[in-house]
C-alpha cells in the first residue's frame, strides 16, 4: 500500500465484516466510481480508497481526493513511526473496534414511535466505523492546531487500542448504550 506497507500480514478477528474490508494490494486507491450504482460493490473497494473519500465529506476536502489522499499516506506514515507496526493491520483493528454491532431503530404502533434495538449488518458496521473515524479526525482538526494527518492518525492508533478519548469510540459506545436501554 503506498508503495511502503506490506499487506500480506494483515489479519481480521471478525469474520462477519472481513467480505467488506478488502485489503488486497493496489497501486493508486482509485477506482474512479466504476462500482457505483452496483450493490454491494463498495465490497469490492480498497479499504484505504473508502477511507480516502471519507476524508472527502467536509468543506475542506470536498472533491479534492489527491489532497485527501497525501492525507491518508501521511497519516499512515506517522501511524507506523508511532506504533513500529503495519499501518494497515492498526487500521483494521480500528475498524473492528469501532462498528457498533447494535443500534437502534424506530418502529410505529399507531400513533407511538417506539424505538427498538436491532443488529447492525456488516457492510453498515464497515460503513459506521469508517464514518466514524473520519468524522473523529475532522472534529479534532477543528478544535486543534494539529495538522490534518496528525488527527486522522492520533484518531485511528486511538480506535485501535480502544481509547475512551478517541471520538469514534466514544461514538460507538454511545450508540451501543441507547440500544442496550431500547431492549
Amino acid at each position: 500500500m503506498f508503495g511502503k506497507f506490506d499487506v500480506s500480514g494483515v489479519t481480521l478477528r471478525d469474520q462477519g465484516m472481513a467480505r467488506y474490508i478488502d485489503i488486497t494490494p493496489v497501486a493508486v486507491p482509485h477506482t474512479g466510481g466504476r462500482h457505483t450504482n452496483k450493490p454491494f460493490a463498495k465490497a469490492k473497494m480498497s479499504i484505504v480508497e473508502r477511507i480516502i473519500n471519507g476524508m472527502m465529506r467536509t468543506e475542506n476536502f470536498t472533491g479534492k481526493k489527491l489532497k485527501s489522499y497525501r492525507a491518508v499516506e501521511r497519516s499512515f506514515g506517522i501511524i507506523a513511526q508511532k506504533t513500529k507496526s503495519n499501518p494497515l493491520q492498526v487500521l483494521v483493528d480500528a475498524l473492528q473496534n469501532v462498528a457498533p454491532r447494535e443500534e437502534v431503530t424506530r418502529l410505529q404502533y399507531g400513533g407511538i414511535s417506539v424505538p427498538k434495538a436491532v443488529d447492525v449488518a456488516p457492510a453498515r458496521r464497515v460503513d459506521l466505523a469508517l464514518r466514524y473515524i473520519c468524522n473523529g479526525a475532522l472534529e479534532t482538526r477543528h478544535k486543534s492546531k494539529k495538522p490534518i494527518e496528525e488527527c486522522l492518525a492520533d484518531e485511528i492508533i486511538g480506535a485501535a487500542k480502544n481509547d475512551m478519548n478517541s471520538f469514534s469510540v466514544v461514538k460507538k459506545e454511545d450508540i451501543e448504550r441507547v440500544a442496550a436501554s431500547a431492549r
